[in-house]
């Protein structure tokens, strides 16, 4: 199978040249437009979720060797999380090569975080399976480069953040709901509220739900903490 010249530059943007193209391909499926000759990137995002959770634990335990579990865990997951996923995506223009259905390409699917970190995942396990453990961690820690080192002492994302800090005062769960949508399909915007059982409340807008989310917690983290 002989690679597309936007497939080609894509290799040389993630300095890794598959002896299976048709991994990559796969890895860049979207459900959306697959078929029973045409399988989705599901299968391989889910191995790429585990093969960059190990290259991740192990880079953050070379990174610090004095750290403990509980220092080591947040940075971890902030550095797996979805988010960090699609912001690597979209580092390497990942989401114009998608393989999309018509729906999700009016929809602006090549935007959405959600379908960026589900490609920067399978995308993985793509380099896995083609040249095995080694070629996928050099991938992984040249991708991700100075984020390994640069992740926040506290690196909780703010939903965690205000989780953990309305149990610390014994309130139940934050409200998180949907005041505005705007825009159109391919492009929307998400105004979101969240309130704690306490009455304080923040609203943030952003163009995915998730993201609104975090941004609307971070918004209200700060108030309580002024």
């Amino acid at each position: 199978m002989k690679l597309s010249g936007e497939l080609s530059a894509f290799c040389d943007r993630i300095g890794y040249r598959f002896e299976q193209p048709e991994l990559l391909v796969r890895a860049l499926t979207h459900g959306s437009i697959s078929s029973a000759t045409r399988p989705d990137n599901q299968r391989l995002e889910f191995l790429g979720d585990r093969v960059l959770g190990l290259v991740m634990a192990e880079a953050l335990l070379d990174a610090d060797t004095d750290a403990t579990e509980g220092v080591l865990a947040p940075r971890y997951n902030a550095l797996v999380r979805k988010e960090a996923c699609a912001d690597v995506a979209r580092d390497i223009g990942l989401g114009a090569v998608l393989k999309l259905g018509k729906s999700e390409m009016v929809s602006g699917g090549r935007r959405k975080e959600a379908l960026l970190g589900d490609g920067m995942e399978a995308l993985i396990a793509a380099v896995y399976r083609d040249g095995g453990f080694s070629a996928a961690r050099a991938l992984i820690l040249r991708l991700w480069g100075k984020r390994v080192f640069d992740v926040k002492e506290d690196a909780r994302d703010p939903k965690t953040a205000l989780q953990e800090f309305v149990q610390s005062r014994g309130e139940t769960t934050p409200i998180y709901e949907i005041i505005k949508r705007e825009g159109p399909d391919h492009a929307p915007e998400f105004t979101i509220a969240v309130t704690l059982a306490s009455g304080e409340r923040a609203e943030a807008k952003a163009g995915a739900k998730r993201q609104a989310e975090q941004a609307a917690a971070k918004a209200l983290l700060e108030r309580l903490d002024t």
